[in-house]
């Protein structure tokens, strides 16, 4: 699958030089053709319109937020994409371009300046951070959902030294783009190479268990509680031991526990 800017954390220098320069860019309004097209035919038609791609963000529901600023006409807008797919085009503000609003010299910032983090963020920081994709209205207030926001996006200590309700969302909102960020990831280090599990919530119960023993993993225990069957399969490659929930008839739930007496 053709790898697209809209899925990169940051923009790649191959964004930016393929950038080209049309005398004036369209509103989001001008834009809604681009609706609907996939990730890399959107990013090609962006490009035509001399739009740069600056970073993109993912959420925890799927989504990915991508961000592009015109240069000729300090425009920025954002896309919302999913499962590749551009679903919505809207206008943002200069700042979710790591842009100044007036200022004709800006460049897209570089990256965050050690030592400056919490700086960095609120300078930098973009509005679908928060579920109501808007800004808090009190300074302070956003300074503390910042300050969440960036610890928890870091695997910072949750530290609220404010007891603030603000800096509690900020850090759940920060894990949960941490989470989806590394959704690919096994969660172990070391050099052996582990299943993927994580694609098998929600599948058919019949079809997820051929699948996990497709990849390596046997039955070890069954038991069940009520409606409810939970299932502990063992892979010995790589020493996962998996527990998969299992109602009505689907896997509700499948994630490693690590430990089981029956998991040798």
């Amino acid at each position: 699958m053709q790898i697209s800017c809209f899925g990169r954390a940051f923009a790649s220098v191959a964004c930016v030089a393929l950038a080209v320069s049309p005398a004036l860019a369209e509103k989001a309004s001008q834009l809604t053709s681009i609706n609907g097209m996939s990730g890399s035919r959107a990013e090609s038609a962006l490009m035509d319109r001399g739009f740069t791609f600056i970073g993109s963000n993912n959420a925890s529901s799927g989504y990915t937020y991508a961000h592009w600023w015109h240069a000729g006409s300090k425009n920025c807008i954002t896309t919302e994409t999913r499962n590749d797919m551009v679903l919505t085009i809207t206008d943002a503000s200069a700042s979710d371009c790591h842009q100044k609003s007036g200022n004709s010299d800006a460049a897209v910032a570089a990256g965050v300046v050690a030592g400056a983090a919490i700086l960095g963020a609120l300078l930098t920081h973009k509005s679908h951070h928060h579920d109501d994709r808007q800004h808090l209205s009190e300074g302070q207030a956003e300074m503390q959902y910042e300050r969440g926001y960036t610890d928890g996006l870091h695997n910072a200590a949750y530290h609220n030294y404010e007891t603030s309700e603000r800096y509690a969302q900020g850090y759940t909102a920060g894990v949960d783009e941490r989470n989806a960020n590394l959704s690919h990831h096994s969660g172990r280090g070391g050099h052996a190479a582990y299943a993927q599990i994580n694609d098998l919530s929600g599948a058919r119960a019949a079809g997820g268990m051929e699948d996990l023993e497709r990849r390596g993993f046997r039955q070890v225990d069954n038991f069940t509680s009520g409606d409810t069957r939970y299932s502990i399969h063992y892979r010995p490659q790589s020493r996962q031991c998996v527990q998969v929930t299992i109602a009505d008839g689907k896997f509700y739930d499948v994630r490693d526990i690590e430990q089981h007496p029956k998991c040798r």
